[in-house]
């Protein structure tokens, strides 16, 4: 009785303020194996990452429900069900995008089998480690969201649908990125652990894009390595990526930290006045003239 009546105070909560569940529409058949700024190195890198979200955003989503009847706070319940809302979007987007590029000579399925058993040990971990590896994983999609976003000349290279589909997220990360973190700092508040976790998240999110990247670029090699400028050109963007990202990235470690002190309201904005205006996005033409008719 107590778990029907809390899922009844969740259906009656207050809409989140700044969080917008929304449903993409795309076709990820039509975006090109070397999608990002014709590099195989990135295209496969982003490739990677997308192999991961189903799985990941499963888990993230899961973290934050184990610990959910602890939350108090209406305005934060609200969140959480909107960071819900928007975990399902991903997981499901990418399901599809991964689907599509499914291939003789281009899959992960071994490493996605490993993804799933390393999925179902993390899942018998403490509550408090599960949510903490969330936290970590969120600053991490807020950073790239943020990073993407604020390379327009870059996404200019790219298809409409993988724009579509990398912008939406980006967006999407950036405005939750902050739900998982105070859902831990309501719970438990322990920085201590959250810092620790972090540090391990960081060699294993490393090493796990790494060889899931080269695994990529290596079934692609025919295609992947004849492109000599477009590789250079990927490991530079990585090289400036990681030297650009590495303050905020430590900004983690702050005794004062908090996800929205990273202010990226400006660059939000302007992509989806583009997704709406140039991609005719509809959920983003809605939300910038609410009185739109279908």
């Amino acid at each position: 009785m107590t778990e029907v009546a809390t899922e009844k105070s969740y259906q009656n909560r207050p809409k989140a303020l700044g969080i917008t569940v929304r449903k993409l529409q795309f076709n990820p058949k039509l975006i090109r194996r070397h999608y990002f700024a014709n590099s195989p190195v990135m295209s496969h890198l982003l490739t990677a990452l997308s192999s991961t979200f189903p799985i990941g955003e499963q888990f993230f989503v899961h973290s934050v429900r184990n610990v959910r009847d602890k939350v108090k706070d209406e305005k934060l319940q609200a969140q959480i069900a909107a960071f819900i809302g928007q975990e399902a979007m991903h997981s499901k987007a990418h399901a599809q995008f991964n689907e599509a590029w499914r291939s003789d000579d281009y899959n992960l399925d071994r490493f996605q089998a490993w993804l799933a058993r390393r999925n179902d040990y993390v899942k018998n971990l403490h509550p408090k480690i599960q949510l903490a590896i969330t936290c970590a994983f969120e600053h991490f999609t807020a950073l790239l969201g943020g990073y993407i976003l604020r390379h327009p000349q870059v996404l200019a290279t790219l298809d409409d649908d993988a724009v579509k589909l990398w912008v939406w997220h980006a967006i999407e990360e950036i405005e939750h990125r902050a739900v998982a973190f105070d859902v831990y700092q309501a719970v438990y508040g322990d920085d201590k652990v959250r810092r620790m976790i972090m540090r391990s998240v960081t060699t294993g999110f490393a090493s796990l894009t790494l060889y899931s990247a080269t695994r990529l670029f290596l079934q692609d090699k025919r295609k992947s390595l004849p492109k000599v400028g477009g590789n250079i050109f990927g490991l530079y963007l990585l090289g400036k990526m990681f030297v650009q990202l590495m303050p905020e990235y430590l900004s983690y470690f702050k005794t004062d930290f908090h996800p929205s002190e990273i202010d990226y309201s400006k660059m939000v904005n302007y992509w989806k006045k583009q997704l709406a205006e140039d991609y005719q996005m509809k959920s983003f033409q809605h939300e910038l003239k609410p009185g739109l008719i279908n």
